[in-house]
Formats: structure tokens, sequence, C-alpha cells
């Protein structure tokens, strides 16, 4: 490998692909989101290419508009890579699951049951959206204010984290002798009240083969940031102009020294959609033609939404009209602020039209490039340099030929520069990831305990 850092990477999996007219040019697409054999076939193919972890998007909550016209995500992720860590070896397996509705001690069961069967290979990606259908599903009138939400995340990671720490290893002492399977005292029960979450006892899952799950977070207010570079090992955004990236990387990783953490045990891992082709007009035509059979009255309506604007201020062939975009700020829903900020910043810079806009933000504001490998592997390694990225989550066009062109075409290039692995060289995705195994202080303790008494290092 060469001496400059290593290129991260992670796929986020849906069956048909990441483009909105993926499923239409599939030959039976009705039973895409419930195939196990199709996500199967992602998976190993994703591992072929020594990618680091398979991402399963996921909110909770009913269908979303979204889901009327292309493929959604039907299966609860945490089944589906259950499923998926038998049919793989290596790969990682990310889970993501609300850190506001439901109970923590139920997430941290089920990511610490995760790492055992995948042995070593699972991680959490929280989430802290508040979406209508969520809101429903739960049965709440209404949502949590910014601060009450971030109070509630903070004491559901909190309790999820202490949980994992709760039954060590070294706890199950299997003593046949004296009749004790778990040892009492070397137990860590916790005692958590706080203003919206209270758990107390021990989880019934051991500390599992990574020490603890890896965490992934995503977000881009202040309050997410905050919140990610506290209790996440790798966060996912989605900058789309480098010098905002370059912005984005340098205040997650001051924010993590401010907690006293290493600022490279904490990933940046913006969402990349590449549509490869042998040459740049071969990559444009294909996307060209996907975008061709788009339904661009629905995004041009998503558009307008994220906007605050009225579909008919949109015409489809001329430019965006930034007075009353600027006009309407008040009206933008709080989640799309963010997501209406990159789109602007984007199309101002490029002079686009409203139909440019809309096929150049079909994964839900996720940079798109289009081009060679060796292009889109010199865009990843020119972020990565120049301190933006420490890796991408990629999103694929159509499954799974684009993820088949990423591994057998892009991922080859990285590899003869030294930036991509040829092949794992550890067991779990701390060791993917190039992150340290996690190590609780408290087992030293006990350990250097054990050994002054009488004079024996015990493994713990």
């Amino acid at each position: 490998m060469s001496s400059a850092p290593p290129v991260r990477l992670g796929v986020n999996v849906l069956a048909s692909g990441r483009h909105d007219a993926a499923w239409k040019t599939l030959p039976d697409p009705a039973g895409l989101s419930t195939d196990i054999d199709s996500f199967v076939k992602i998976a190993r193919i994703a591992e072929r290419g020594k990618i680091d972890a398979l991402f399963l998007a996921d909110g909770p909550g009913g269908l979303v508009p979204e889901a009327f016209h292309r493929p959604w995500r039907a299966l609860d992720p945490l089944a589906l890579h259950a499923a998926l860590s038998q049919a793989t070896q290596h790969i990682g397996l990310m889970v993501t699951a609300s850190s506001l509705f439901g109970h923590p001690y139920i997430v941290a069961r089920q990511i610490a049951t995760l790492d055992h069967i995948s042995k070593g290979r699972s991680a959490w990606n929280i989430i802290t959206s508040q979406v209508p259908v969520a809101l429903a599903a739960y049965g709440l009138d209404k949502g949590f204010g910014q601060a009450a939400r971030y109070e509630r995340a903070t004491e559901f990671a909190q309790i999820v984290i202490q949980l994992w720490d709760s039954l060590p290893q070294h706890a199950v002492v299997a003593d046949a002798r004296s009749h004790v399977y778990v040892d009492p005292a070397q137990l860590r029960p916790i005692r958590y009240r706080g203003e919206h979450f209270r758990s107390e006892g021990t989880l019934s899952t051991p500390a599992t083969p990574q020490g603890r799950p890896v965490i992934f977070q995503a977000g881009q207010s202040d309050d997410s940031k905050a919140f990610g570079a506290r209790f996440a090992d790798a966060l996912f955004t989605g900058q789309r102009r480098l010098e905002k990236g370059r912005a984005f990387y340098a205040d997650v990783k001051s924010l993590a020294r401010s907690y006293g953490r290493n600022p490279d045990h904490l990933l940046v891992m913006p969402g990349l959609f590449p549509i490869l082709g042998g040459t740049e007009a071969e990559a444009r035509r294909r996307k060209r033609e996907l975008d061709e059979q788009l339904d661009h009255a629905f995004l041009r309506e998503e558009l307008a939404h994220h906007l605050a604007l009225d579909p008919d201020d949109l015409p489809l062939d001329e430019k965006l009209p930034f007075g009353k975009i600027e006009r309407a700020e008040s009206r933008v829903p709080v989640a799309s602020r963010w997501h209406r900020q990159e789109i602007l910043s984007e199309a101002g810079a490029n002079d686009w039209t409203v139909r440019q806009t809309l096929v150049s933000n079909i994964t839900g504001g996720h940079r798109l490039i289009v081009g060679t490998p060796e292009q889109v592997a010199g865009d990843i390694l020119h972020w990565v340099d120049n301190r933006a990225a420490d890796g991408f989550n990629l999103n694929i066009d159509v499954q799974t030929g684009g993820l088949e062109d990423v591994v057998d075409h892009l991922i080859p290039v990285l590899q003869k520069a030294g930036r991509f692995r040829t092949d794992y060289t550890g067991t779990t995705l701390r060791d993917h990831l190039g992150l340290p195994a996690y190590a609780d202080p408290r087992n030293a303790a006990i350990a250097a305990q054990a050994a002054s008494s009488d004079g024996v290092t015990h493994h713990v």
C-alpha cells in the first residue's frame, strides 16, 4: 500500500440500484425489495471487491411517497443483515436504527447479537429523523424539538454503549467446580435515569468480538455534528463541493479532538454516486438513457417541496428562479434546509436549468460523478488527499451491473495506486476501517489486580 491514506468504501444497498429509473431496466423488478437472493448476490459482489461494508439505509414508519416510484427498503435491516452475515465472510454490515423511538435496550441487544453471529462485522447507524410517517407509526401527534431530539439521542446512545460494556466476556467463567457460569462480581450493571430513557441491569448478550460494534451517524446541523463527533466512529455526510467537504471535515475532526478523542479515529465518508463507462461519452450516454426514464413531474414536485415553491414555479427547461427561491426561504421545512443549500450551491455554480438540477439530485442530494474509472478514481483521491473525506459511501446506479463496474474497473485503479486493499487483512469491521479494537480500560485494571494477587497474568 502507498504511504498516503487508504480509501474507505461502503456501498449503499438498494436491490434495484440507486437511480430512480433503475428498476425499469430490469427484467422482473416486482419482487426485488424482498428477494433475498438479490441481496446475497449484491453482498458477494461487494465482498469480491474487498469493500469495507454494506449499508442499509432505513427509516421507521410506513411507505413514503418515493416508494410509489421505485422499489423501496421493505425488509428490516437487522434481519436482512443477519441473513447476509451467513452468506459472506468478511464484509461489514451496517444496520440503521432510530435513537428516538423504541428503547435502547432492544437496539443494544440486536446490534450486539449481529456482531456475534457475523464474528465482529456489525455497525449501528444512528438516525434521529422524525418524518411524519414515523410519528404516525409510533402513534405520536407531533415530533420533538431540536433540543429534545438530541437530548433523547444522547441518552439513547449512552445507554446502548453502557449496555455493551455491562457483561464483559471475562465474567463468563464457566467454572464447573464452583457451579458458577457467570460471575456476578464481574458484571457492570448500569443504572441510567435520564429525562427521556431509563435502564437498569446488564445486557443479556456478552461483550462482542469487536468489544463494541462500530457506530455510524449522519447529519449536517451543528447539533448533529457535535453528536457524531462525540459518539460515532464514522460519519455519513453529503457535501457536493470540495470546499464544503473540507470545511465539514475540519470541523468534525476538531470537535472530536475537543471530546478528548483521536480525530483519526473518526472517519468522514460522504455519499458518492458514480456512473461509469469505458469512455466519458459512454458514461454520459448511460446516465442520459436512465434519466430519460425518470418521472420528471414527480421529481419537480420533490424539488419544489425542498424549495418551498409550487411546481409551476419551476419550468423544466428554464433556469432556477433564484428570486422566488430567496423569498420563500422562511417557508422551507427544517428537514430540507441543508439539502436546499447544497442543491442551490451546485446549481448556481453550474448555471443549471430546473431539469438539469433534477437529474443531478436523484440520490437525495449526494454528489454525482459521471466518467471513466480513472476519472472517478482521480476524483476520489483528490477529495481524500485534500482532507475532504476519508472515503465514500457509494451509491450504485443499477444493480448488479453498476456494482460489478465498481468492483471490476474502479477499485482496480485505486488498488494500482496503492490506495485500496487487494485483500482483507483483518476479520472485523474495525479492522477494515483502520479503527483500533475497542478495549474497555477497566479490563486492564482487572488484569493488573489479578497479576498482583498471585503473580500470574490472567487473560481477561
